[in-house]
């Protein structure tokens, strides 16, 4: 077995919007395809190109789809009832920027797509997102490294949209 330290590089945002708008907001900037009918089409495209205008069709204005999203603060209201924290864990992505990446350092799918985690706490609404950048830049991949800053990039711009 080996082990491999990577340090990553988190950005984090504080909004003083209530949530849910944050939440809208952030929504407002990605695709929200039905992943099963996605899968399949992803799955019979014959091309790049076919493989790429169902991908496109996918994303919102970022570029960016939701291929999940996870309610944290539904599983902690379990414990804390009705006083847990809002806290949603989104999974957001675009498979040829993963295909992009992947196909110079394979361990780069392990990290796409990436997670936004939107956290409501005592001094507002927080946005964190850990850099594609900064967790394949150990890989020595210039190519990748440029695709990580692009997608970097789109994220934060997302995050900044929403948290403003």
């Amino acid at each position: 077995m080996q082990t491999k330290v990577i340090s990553v590089e988190r950005i984090s945002m504080t909004s003083s919007k209530p949530f849910d708008e944050v939440v809208r907001m952030l929504e407002a900037g990605v695709g929200h395809p039905e992943m099963s009918t996605f899968i399949k089409e992803v799955a019979a495209a014959q091309s790049e190109m076919e493989l790429e205008q169902i991908v496109r069709r996918a994303t919102g204005p970022s570029e960016l789809m939701v291929f999940m999203r996870l309610d944290i603060g539904g599983v902690l209201r379990k414990e804390q009832g009705t006083s847990a924290r809002k806290s949603y864990r989104f999974i957001i992505g675009n498979p040829v920027t993963m295909k992009a990446m992947a196909k110079h350092v394979p361990d780069a799918a392990s990290y796409a797509p990436i997670t936004i985690l939107v956290d409501e706490r005592a001094d507002g609404v927080h946005l964190s997102y850990d850099t594609m950048a900064s967790s394949l830049a150990s890989y020595g991949s210039q190519e990748v490294l440029k695709v990580a800053r692009e997608l970097d990039a789109k994220v934060e711009k997302l995050i900044t949209k929403a948290a403003a």
